[in-house]
């Protein structure tokens, strides 16, 4: 830090917060700070909420004594079955300044699930989302030891002769007895249970210590530095560890979070204009196909134009990269490719510029226009979503991480947002790459096992030491479970899951991930799923973009036959099975595949067959955080599979 400059905002609240013992003592220091400032807005609800530090801070207070008062003793499981909310925050933090471990899971979750984690846990206090949630909880709610049974709505429910049961402003009132008694607590108590979805099997319940929470807070100002007062945008499910330790952290610095949704969220960028949002890659994948799709729909004239732009920009942009060595595939430029990546900036710098103020001015207005950077997590970011959101101007720092660290481990940083990374270690952590076998540290660059060690590991999976002893060895080294290497500067570089790896018939192991990144850039792909366990090659099952495929076809005179579509009268009408359509698709899933940086012939996708039925998380085959239930997809569509490879 230099001398005579002040220090940044967010260095100064570090260093106090550095000195805490447990996550809910953030919130007098806030309130002190911030004041009047709005700390959470939602405007989605009736009547809207607009709460300031001051009022944040009283209300998880109130909400601590109220738990106090019903019984909550310091250890006690609290089970918080709800979603994005104010009410889910002040119910997190005064659950947790009452001395209780919370134990979150989203009420969209299954009642089998959600009853799991109950008996799992040992949760005697219960609060969930709604009536509807606890209607759904109800059968299996006598077998187990509650003590009370509360609603974060105003609902009136009936106790039905089972535990108390109150709503929120009743159980809120109880909190006007007394103020909460401080409960001591140090950086070795647990303080929440989160239970990984996961792709398969029952969830595990990952101990996380008020240690590991407070470490995120106070490594996070190396990566961002938001000032006081600067709007967060928060769409990630809040019982999630990116999308809670996101919100811990942005509050903790004075920002205002407003709560949106998927179904309010181009409303809300335009209306807010965040300065900051969290994400993940899903996310940025349907504002692309958004702005991709609305760009089909302009004139030709204007569609040429649009792509021409995009084009120069995005040569610039890999001369750019190449000039600033952040290149990935060209991580040490020589001084003559620095040289001449220079000439071809200034080249179609004018262009790029005239791009800008053209196209991507507007695209920016569109999010909003006062973006500083937003954050990816949760899966890999795509290329071409990458260089598509650098040409317009959107700064997307991607991070890495898991609940069981959490979550971060790595973030970029906006002077070395080197693409296709994960970014650097955030302080205090340590990675290494090992072979899976041996364990043996391998030389930067050599890909292998992702291990880590740091503050925020978790304490390890409640009440399963054996899951735990398979995870974090005697040293204190967390198996991700994923595959990667480190470049000189340390940045990782994630190429895939262990688990997710395709073994050919023929031994070749081959990633899934980037694959699947790189087809997805097609705009006839929706989503796709690389398969081929014991084949001789690979293969895909694509579900279509069917507004792409039926104006390609309205271009060949034709119409597309699914369900849901009526054909066009007098034009031929086209099946997923006839030639032209399986033509387009192994044109597209060719030049993709072959378009990737060190392409193997062995990564060539041969047969594929389409899905319909879009991968969500209504059909369970998305996880909460969006990421492909890979198990539960190949056992749902096993005999189109298989049948891809007869």
């Amino acid at each position: 830090m230099s001398v005579g400059h002040p220090p940044h905002p967010s260095e100064t609240v570090k260093l106090e917060y550095n000195q805490l013992q447990s996550i809910s003592e953030i919130w007098p220091i806030a309130a002190q700070r911030f004041g009047e400032i709005v700390a959470l807005r939602d405007p989605h609800v009736k009547p809207e909420v607009n709460l300031t530090y001051v009022e944040l801070n009283r209300q998880v207070q109130r909400f601590a004594a109220s738990l106090q008062a019903l019984g909550v003793k310091p250890g006690d499981r609290v089970a918080l079955f709800a979603d994005n909310s104010s009410r889910w925050f002040i119910a997190d933090q005064g659950s947790i300044m009452a001395g209780a471990v919370n134990v979150v899971r989203s009420s969209q979750a299954s009642p089998e699930e959600l009853v799991y984690i109950l008996e799992n846990s040992g949760a005697t206090y219960l609060l969930v989302e709604d009536a509807a949630t606890l209607s759904k909880l109800q059968p299996f709610l006598t077998k187990l030891p509650l003590k009370l049974v509360a609603l974060l709505s105003d609902e009136d429910v009936a106790n039905n002769g089972q535990s108390q049961v109150l709503n929120f402003p009743q159980i809120f009132q109880e909190g006007t007895h007394g103020a909460v008694r401080a409960v001591p607590l140090d950086r070795e108590h647990l303080a929440t249970l989160i239970y990984t979805s996961g792709t398969s099997g029952k969830p595990k319940g990952v101990m996380l210590s008020h240690g590991n929470l407070l470490h995120i807070i106070t490594a996070m100002p190396a990566a961002v530095q938001p000032e006081v007062g600067d709007r967060i945008l928060s769409i990630l499910p809040t019982w999630h560890s990116f999308g809670r330790l996101v919100d811990y952290y942005f509050l903790s610095q004075g920002c205002t979070q407003i709560y949106t949704s998927i179904r309010n969220l181009k409303g809300d960028l335009q209306t807010y204009k965040p300065h900051y949002m969290g994400s993940v890659p899903r996310l940025w994948e349907s504002l692309y196909e958004g702005m991709q799709k609305k760009f089909r729909g302009e004139p030709a004239t204007r569609q040429k134009l649009i792509n021409t732009f995009f084009g120069i920009s995005q040569k610039y942009i890999l001369a750019r990269r190449t000039q600033q060595g952040l290149d990935i595939n060209n991580l040490n430029p020589s001084g003559l490719q620095r040289f001449l990546a220079q000439l071809q900036m200034l080249f179609l710098g004018p262009l790029h510029q005239l791009g800008d103020r053209i196209v991507y001015t507007k695209i920016r207005q569109a999010m909003g226009g006062q973006f500083k950077q937003s954050f990816s997590g949760g899966g890999s970011l795509a290329m071409h979503l990458e260089t598509f959101f650098e040409a317009v101007g959107i700064e997307l720092i991607v991070g890495y991480g898991l609940t069981e660290t959490s979550p971060v481990l790595t973030s970029r940083r906006a002077e070395h947002n080197l693409r296709r990374s994960a970014g650097k270690p955030i302080p205090k952590t340590e990675i290494r790459i090992v072979d899976p076998q041996t364990r043996q540290t391998l030389p930067t660059g050599q890909q292998g096992l992702v291990i880590v060690r740091g503050p925020q590991v978790m304490q390890g999976y409640y009440q399963n030491p054996e899951a735990t002893a398979k995870v974090i060895d005697q040293e204190g080294w967390f198996d991700t479970g994923d595959l990667g290497w480190l470049t000189p500067t340390q940045d990782l570089v994630l190429t895939g899951r262990a688990k997710d790896t395709i073994v050919l018939s023929n031994g070749e192991n081959i990633e899934p991930q980037p694959l699947e990144d790189a087809c997805a850039r097609s705009s006839f792909i929706d989503q796709i799923m690389v398969v081929g366990q014991d084949q001789r090659s690979l293969g895909a099952l694509i579900v279509p973009n069917l507004d792409a495929l039926q104006q390609w076809a309205s271009e060949q005179n034709a119409s597309i036959q699914h369900p849901g579509n009526t054909p066009t009268p007098g034009s031929k009408v086209l099946t997923f099975t006839d030639q032209p359509i399986q033509d387009l698709y192994r044109q597209e899933l060719t030049r993709e595949v072959k378009n990737r940086p060190n392409y193997r012939p062995d990564e060539r996708i041969g047969p594929f067959a389409f899905a319909l039925e879009a991968f969500s998380i209504e059909n369970g085959m998305l996880t909460q955080t969006l990421k492909v239930r890979r198990r539960v997809v190949m056992e749902h569509y096993r005999d189109m599979i298989n049948g891809m490879f007869k």
